[in-house]
């Protein structure tokens, strides 16, 4: 039986489809060289259901939760989520513009969306995340490393400061840089990092 393409467009076959609207194209000539790691719970702190799933597809009923109601027509999605247990979701093609970062900047280039690859994983800002979680975030820059020219992983708080705070000093950027067992894609310097 033949293998699947690990890569088809854009779309990592590891982890399951579910196609957002939110998306467009990248400028012409756009490398990717970033990745940019959030982290997100709906309702904050609550770790069940298909919330996130439903904000990134435009099918979250503002009405099902108070916290909700401030979402409502918001269009937003990433590329991946990545769940407590492990799960990775995939909403946008790695080839297409995901609207995850908003108003950015990394190294004096603007608009990160344009040249990154954005990455949500189920957790509260400034919270601890599962081991898992850091297993397979490395599994899968691995996987964008060897398919695109990623230079750097960044947080949403280190392109949006002042705006985003997430992923948080929760998020230990060493156990990352453990799991990914080598220095590239380089890892930011994050004065919360524990030692």
């Amino acid at each position: 039986m033949a293998q699947r393409p690990r890569w088809q467009q854009g779309w990592w076959s590891p982890a399951r489809p579910c196609p957002s609207p939110n998306f467009g194209p990248r400028p012409a000539g756009a490398a990717v060289t970033l990745v940019v790691v959030h982290s997100i719970s709906l309702p904050p702190g609550a770790y069940t259901g298909d919330a996130v799933e439903r904000l990134f597809t435009n099918r979250l009923d503002a009405d099902a939760h108070p916290y909700y109601s401030g979402l409502r027509g918001l269009e937003v999605s990433a590329h991946f989520f990545v769940r407590r247990d492990g799960q990775t979701l995939q909403f946008v093609s790695c080839e297409q513009r995901a609207w995850h970062a908003g108003r950015s900047s990394w190294r004096g280039r603007e608009d990160c969306n344009d040249w990154s690859i954005g990455i949500e994983l189920e957790g509260l800002e400034g919270g601890s995340f599962e081991p898992v979680q850091y297993r397979q975030l490395a599994v899968l820059l691995r996987a964008l490393a060897g398919r695109y020219p990623i230079e750097e992983v960044v947080g949403h708080e280190h392109v949006a400061p002042g705006r985003k705070a997430d992923p948080g000093p929760g998020f230990d950027w060493l156990e990352l840089r453990r799991a990914l067992r080598r220095r590239r894609p380089q890892l930011p310097w994050a004065p919360h990092r524990r030692v």
